[in-house]
């Protein structure tokens, strides 16, 4: 049901922006959108036809909506609502798409008159995921029941999975499940350009969880740089996260090339039976055979498949130990790569035969330790690029990659967008 005489503002007209105020207009909404005043003529060009009020800025976007979304990058919230905030229609509600809510919470606190209602939100996906079945975190912050309610009616036309959160709970989470993830992800495509090879030409990256692995890295680096950023550097239970996912990987690595195989496979054991339990063979697979054979890129024929020893996974799943977590626990809020991360570590440890040929690689043979010593330098220069702030160091290494892997970044985004749409209407359907 539409809201009557209820406009909705959007502030930034990037991908996340546009994918709102395409299913609010359909929904048949009123939509005020805007994004910074340069783009105006290019934003009136491109969308005219799509019965959008396209305005100048945010502050005639303010003025007249009802229910106004900030859709900008999370490093500039501060200064999005400090510039517009004061022009807040009396009575409105106003929500933040950032991916870090601590950071926005505070600009709305500090910069909205005390007659406004802030009831946030968080679609937990990507521009090019539809939006329906998705998880959408509700967040009621400063707002009276009668708001509320028609903040939460308003969202609906997005055909989301709504789960109600605090801002505490939604940072806490979104670090439990995107922080390691996205580290995992980008450090893979950072190993790859250091050593001058395309994964898709590489025998121990073409079958499997390794086509994973390959199309959710090629997924994020055909995104935008500031989406990860933001998350990683602005969310502040994130870093312990980080901290624990890099001291993990010192930790196996050093026992991988210094000989020590018993204390290598023990904390590995350990961290399975704690993450998967002790009869792993009886769990239900998130990622079948069928799923992964459709997700390949590869151009080296399957026979040609050389061992792995996924480190990359094993430490993820050590991670998880040491901070005493399951998983599964937060799949209420999963984001695509995390369910697709979450996936192959648990196709990995609850296949007997594949996590010893694992372990064994990652002991015995030289090649893959030489491999694995790229990725681990990948994983530490990302680690201290976060721990240090460095949002330009972040964007350098981030475009830096993604222009060395530009030659299949948009057909590895279509092709795991496929296999996460089997994913969700296999659990809408369940």
């Amino acid at each position: 049901m539409v809201l009557e005489k209820f406009e909705i503002g959007i502030i930034g007209a990037g991908d996340m922006g546009m994918l709102y105020a395409r299913r609010f207009r359909q929904a048949g909404y009123v939509v005020n959108l805007c994004d910074t005043p340069d783009r105006f003529d290019d934003l009136v060009a491109k969308h005219s036809s799509l019965g959008l009020n396209i305005l100048r800025d945010g502050y005639a976007v303010s003025r007249r909506s009802d229910f106004i979304i900030y859709s900008v990058p999370a490093v500039i919230i501060g200064k999005a609502v400090e510039e517009y905030g004061r022009a807040t229609k009396v009575g409105a509600i106003v929500a933040g798409q950032t991916s870090v809510k601590t950071p926005e919470i505070k600009a709305f606190e500090k910069h909205l008159p005390e007659d406004v209602h802030i009831v946030t939100c968080h679609s937990m996906h990507g521009p090019n995921i539809d939006t329906k079945g998705q998880p959408l975190a509700i967040i009621r912050h400063r707002s009276d029941d009668r708001h509320f309610q028609m903040a939460v009616d308003a969202l609906a036309a997005l055909e989301s999975r709504v789960i109600y959160l605090t801002f505490e709970e939604h940072d806490r989470i979104t670090a439990d499940t995107q922080a390691a993830t996205h580290l995992l992800f980008v450090s893979l495509g950072t190993a790859w350009s250091m050593q001058g090879y395309h994964p898709w030409l590489n025998p121990q990256f073409i079958s499997g969880i390794n086509n994973v692995k390959v199309a959710m890295a090629l997924r994020i680096y055909a995104s935008k740089w500031h989406v990860y950023a933001g998350l990683a550097i602005m969310n502040p239970l994130a870093k312990k996260q980080l901290q624990c996912y890099v001291e993990s990987m010192t930790t196996l690595y050093k026992y991988m090339v210094g000989g020590k195989e018993k204390e290598f496979r023990d904390l590995v054991y350990r961290a399975a039976d704690y993450v998967f339990g002790r009869d792993r063979s009886r769990t239900k697979m998130m990622l079948d055979d069928e799923t992964l054979e459709q997700l390949s890129l590869s151009q080296v024929p399957a026979e040609q498949s050389t061992p792995n020893s996924h480190l990359s996974l094993l430490c993820a799943a050590v991670c998880w130990y040491r901070m005493e977590m399951s998983p599964y626990d937060n799949l209420i809020c999963q984001t695509p790569p995390f369910r697709m991360w979450l996936g192959i570590v648990e196709y990995l440890f609850c296949n007997a035969r594949m996590l010893e040929e694992s372990i064994a690689t990652a002991l015995g043979d030289r090649y893959t330790q030489a491999e694995d010593l790229v990725f681990y330098t990948a994983v530490l220069g990302w680690g201290q690029c976060i721990e240090l702030g460095s949002f330009d160091g972040y964007r350098e290494r981030f475009e830096a990659t993604a222009e060395f892997l530009r030659p299949k970044l948009t057909e590895g985004k279509d092709l795991s967008t496929m296999i996460l749409k089997k994913l969700t209407d296999k659990d809408n359907a369940s």
